[in-house]
């Protein structure tokens, strides 16, 4: 036993202190890159030039003293110096957003700007005619920025009217975004917000896919619409391996009935799989749980519309009615205050047991599809960062993350 085990210091080793002249922006420029292994991704991603970031990466390796990156002229990789701090850098960083996300969140500053932003949306759910709501939805959806390095152009994905978006030159289009709207609203053009970030994050162009909405067209045209668009982009790729479908709230709901039409037709499935704050349940059971609410009298009255009397428990509908085994990656994400969480948890343990190697990622956050706030919400820059990294292969699903 050790002698000093009694002494109140004798068990208490110094640590050396780090430089104080490390910022977060060298912090968050070293994870970008460790994320992207391609410094012009990463330079993209932060809004950077490529030599503005190369100098945070040398000004980093110099306050901290050794080589944190190996570079080449093909490919960029971590040292083991490296590869010790990116965890931890990950997790200072995390620390810091959450600790300004909760400031701005006690001040109401964050929590305002989105009750503001999507107050002509609350104050007429329910009492509207379908069109009046399809009109200032598309006018919601109009307030948020498409990032600037973002370019869009028109195109018919096998007989889909859709949008391809574009971070860069030479960024092949192999991420397929089925938008939300409870199968009723949105549009293509008004989601260039969110799939433009998705796009600047992944560092991939995105097909948006114009798909018909009820009740004009119930199920199963949005369903037979986004096989369309998916098989565009498999005649464009040598490796379907190299695809990812993601979707938000109903378009999450969407991509898992892609995925099982594409098994039911033989068709080969993507390489990952991304929902956002995603309604899966169109017979709204796990919603009701939560008792009565506005967005369980919108989703059932938005579910009739879809299924027009089609069987809520198909499993071409119902991922929980659906076997899942031998599914690609999935990453969910959602709000804990989203009422479609506790849905969220109760998927990710189903294709859990069903072998799907799946992750949870959960953060503070009470408002439905937070990703579409990125610009401000501190919280959705991260979910979009790591969305990334996941697209990337760079990390693997996880289990439930707090962040």
């Amino acid at each position: 036993m050790d002698d000093n085990q009694d002494s109140p210091t004798g068990a208490v080793l110094p640590l050396p202190q780090a430089p104080d002249a490390i910022e977060l922006r060298h912090l968050r420029s070293f994870v970008a890159v460790a994320d992207e292994l391609n410094f012009g991704r990463a330079a993209g991603r932060l809004y950077l030039s490529q030599p503005a970031l190369s100098r945070q990466i040398r000004a980093l390796e110099r306050l901290v003293g050794c080589e944190l990156l190996r570079r080449s002229t093909h490919r960029v990789e971590l040292t083991p110096a490296g590869e010790a701090l990116l965890d931890r850098a990950r997790r200072i960083l995390a620390d810091v957003d959450d600790a300004v996300a909760v400031t701005r969140a006690v001040g109401g500053e964050v929590a305002g700007r989105i009750a503001r932003l999507m107050e002509p949306m609350t104050t007429m759910a329910g009492s509207a005619e379908l069109q009046e709501l399809r009109d200032v939805n598309e006018a919601v959806l109009a307030e948020f920025p498409v990032p600037s390095e973002v370019d869009t152009r028109s195109v018919n994905a096998g007989g889909v009217p859709s949008l391809v978006l574009t971070p860069g030159p030479d960024r092949p289009v192999t991420l397929l975004h089925l938008h939300g709207g409870g199968y009723v609203l949105g549009s293509a053009y008004g989601y260039r917000s969110l799939a433009g970030a998705l796009c600047v994050a992944t560092g991939a162009a995105a097909l948006l896919p114009e798909y018909r909405l009820a009740p004009e067209h119930p199920f199963p045209a949005a369903v037979d619409d986004a096989v369309r668009a998916y098989q565009w982009l498999l005649g464009r790729t040598a490796d379907p391996a190299t695809l990812t479908v993601s979707g938000d709230s109903s378009g999450g709901g969407l991509a898992m009935s892609l995925l099982a039409a594409l098994r039911q037709r033989g068709l080969p499935l993507p390489g990952r799989v991304v929902l956002l704050s995603s309604w899966l349940d169109l017979s709204c059971r796990h919603l009701a749980e939560t008792g009565p609410s506005a967005m369980l009298t919108l989703s059932l009255e938005y579910a009739g519309h879809y299924l027009a009397g089609h069987p809520s428990d198909d499993p071409l509908v119902d991922p929980f009615a659906a076997d899942l085994s031998g599914y690609p990656p999935i990453l969910v994400q959602v709000g804990t205050g989203d009422p479609l969480a506790p849905e969220a948890r109760r998927f990710t343990e189903r294709a859990r047991e069903h072998g799907v190697d799946v992750g949870l990622d959960l953060y503070p956050v009470d408002a439905h599809v937070f990703h579409h706030f990125w610009s401000f919400l501190p919280e959705a820059g991260t979910a979009l960062s790591r969305i990334g990294a996941f697209v990337s292969g760079a990390r693997r699903p996880r289990r439930a993350v707090e962040a």
